[in-house]
C-alpha cells in the first residue's frame, strides 16, 4: 500500500493494575512493583486460581458524571477515562479541531461481563415471572463491545471514523494498526485508539480457570505468579484496565507544535489457522506477522532495538514467541532487548496491546527498557535477552510490540524515535 502520510503518537492514557496515570504506571513498571494480588472483588475460595491484577483506586467520578457512570460498564469507564487522559496529554485544543476529522478505534476482547452478570443475577433472584421487568434498559448498550468507541466519541464529541475491534488478546494492536491505516489513507487527521478490558468477574475468571490457562502454583505468593520466559511459569495472571493513545497525521501535529512521543511506522497481521487457544507449534503465524510488520515499516532487522513481547507466562506462548523471534531475526535475535511487561501487571487481554504501546512510547522517550520480573530460572527453549528483573538504560530507536490472541489472531506494531 502506498503510504502518503506519516503517523505519530502525541497522547497517552492508561488505567492499569499498577497505576492510573502515566507517571505512576511508568514508575511502578520500572521499579518492577507487581500489581498481582489475591482477588478482592469477589471471594476466590472456590477457584483453583485465587489471584489477579485488579485496577486499584479507580475513581471515575473525577472524569464522569454520576449519570454517565451509571450507564457505562466497567470496561467502558476504563476506556473513556483513558481517552480523556490521552486527549489532555496530547494538548489538542478541540475548539480548534474539526471533529469530523477525529475518529475512534478502541476495542475489547470480551466486553461488558460485569453488566451481563449483574443483570442475570437480578433476573434469577426475582424469578422468571418478575425478573424480566427488572432487567435494566441499559443492559445491551452497556455490554456490547463497540460501546468503548461509542462512548468515547459521545463524551469527547469525536465525529470521525468510528469502529471497534474484537480479536481477543490482539485487540489493542489491531485497533492501533487499523487507526494508523485510516490516517495514512487520509480519512482522518487524528484517531483515539487502543483497548479496554474488565473481565475479572466470577464467570470470566471461572472460564479461564476451566481452560486451565491461569497460574495456580503461586496463590500464596501472588507477586511471583506472572513469570514470562522463566522455566517455572505455569500460566498467565488475568488483569484488567485500558490503554489508549492519540495518533495524529505528522503534518497536523507539527503545525500545532505538538510534543511527539514516537512515529508509528509498521503494522502486520496474520492468522494461525491452527487452534482455538494454542499457537501454531512452529510459530508460523507469529513469524509471518513479524515479517509483515517489519516489511511495512521499511526497516532492517538490525535496526530493531527492543521488542515488547506478548510474553504471557504460559508454557507454549513464551516458547513459540521466542522461536518466532529467532527465526525472523536470526543472529540479531541475541542482541535484542526483549521484555514482557505482563510480568508486572498481568495479562490485560483486549487492553494489553493498548497498554503495551504506551510502554513502547515511553521506552523510546526515556531511553529505558522495562524489565521482565520474576525471571529466576532460565528455560533452555527461551534463550533470549529478556531484560531480567531490572530496567535497563538502552537507547531505543525502533521498538516492536507483539500481540497474539485466541483464535490465532496475530498483530505486530513497529514504532520509532521521531526525527
Amino acid at each position: 500500500m502506498h503510504k502518503t502520510r506519516r503517523v505519530v503518537i502525541t497522547g497517552l492514557g492508561v488505567v492499569s493494575p499498577i497505576g492510573n496515570s502515566i507517571e505512576t504506571f511508568w514508575k511502578s513498571l520500572l521499579e518492577g512493583r507487581s500489581g498481582v494480588k489475591r482477588l478482592s472483588c469477589f471471594d476466590p475460595a472456590y477457584f483453583n486460581c485465587k489471584i489477579g491484577a485488579e485496577v486499584k483506586d479507580f475513581n471515575p467520578s473525577q472524569y464522569l458524571s454520576p449519570k454517565e457512570m451509571k450507564r457505562m460498564d466497567r470496561f467502558v469507564q476504563f476506556a473513556v477515562v483513558s481517552a480523556k487522559m490521552a486527549l489532555a496529554d496530547s494538548k489538542l485544543d478541540m475548539s480548534k479541531e474539526d471533529p469530523t476529522r477525529f475518529g475512534v478505534m478502541v476495542g475489547s476482547g470480551i466486553g461488558g461481563l460485569h453488566s451481563i452478570e449483574t443483570e442475570y443475577c437480578q433476573f434469577l433472584a426475582l424469578g422468571p415471572e418478575k425478573g424480566p421487568s427488572r432487567i435494566s434498559p441499559f443492559l445491551i448498550p452497556m455490554l456490547i463491545v463497540n460501546m468503548a468507541s461509542g462512548q468515547i466519541s459521545i463524551t469527547l464529541g469525536l465525529k470521525g471514523p468510528n469502529s471497534t475491534v474484537a480479536t481477543a488478546c490482539a485487540t489493542g494492536n489491531h485497533a492501533i494498526g487499523d487507526a494508523m491505516r485510516i490516517i495514512q489513507r487520509g480519512e482522518a487527521d487524528c484517531m483515539m485508539c487502543g483497548g479496554s478490558e474488565a473481565a475479572i468477574t466470577q464467570m470470566g475468571f471461572g472460564g479461564f480457570c476451566a481452560l486451565k490457562a491461569l497460574s495456580t502454583a503461586y496463590n500464596e505468593e501472588p507477586e511471583k505468579a506472572s513469570r514470562p520466559f522463566d522455566k517455572n511459569r505455569d500460566g498467565f495472571v488475568i488483569g484488567e484496565g485500558a490503554g489508549v493513545v492519540v495518533l495524529e497525521d505528522m503534518e497536523h501535529a507539527l503545525k500545532r507544535n505538538a510534543a511527539i512521543y514516537c512515529e508509528i511506522i509498521g503494522y502486520g497481521m496474520s492468522g494461525d489457522a491452527y487452534h482455538m487457544t494454542a499457537p501454531d507449534p512452529q510459530g508460523d503465524g507469529g513469524i509471518r506477522c513479524l515479517r509483515s510488520a517489519i516489511k511495512d515499516a521499511g526497516v532492517k532487522l538490525e535496526d530493531v532495538d527492543y521488542i515488547n513481547a506478548h510474553g504471557t507466562s504460559t508454557i507454549y506462548n513464551d516458547r513459540i514467541e521466542t522461536l518466532a523471534i529467532k527465526k525472523v531475526f536470526g543472529d540479531h535475535a541475541k542482541k535484542l532487548a526483549v521484555s514482557s511487561t505482563k510480568s508486572v501487571m498481568g495479562h490485560l487481554l483486549g487492553a494489553a496491546g493498548g497498554v503495551e504501546m504506551v510502554v513502547c512510547a515511553l521506552a523510546i522517550k526515556h531511553g529505558i527498557v522495562p524489565p521482565t520480573i520474576n525471571y529466576e530460572t532460565p528455560d533452555p527453549e527461551c534463550d533470549l535477552d529478556y531484560v531480567p528483573n531490572k530496567p535497563r538504560a538502552h537507547k531505543v530507536n525502533v521498538a516492536l510490540s507483539n500481540a497474539l490472541g485466541f483464535g490465532g489472531h496475530n498483530a505486530t506494531l513497529v514504532v520509532k524515535k521521531f526525527t
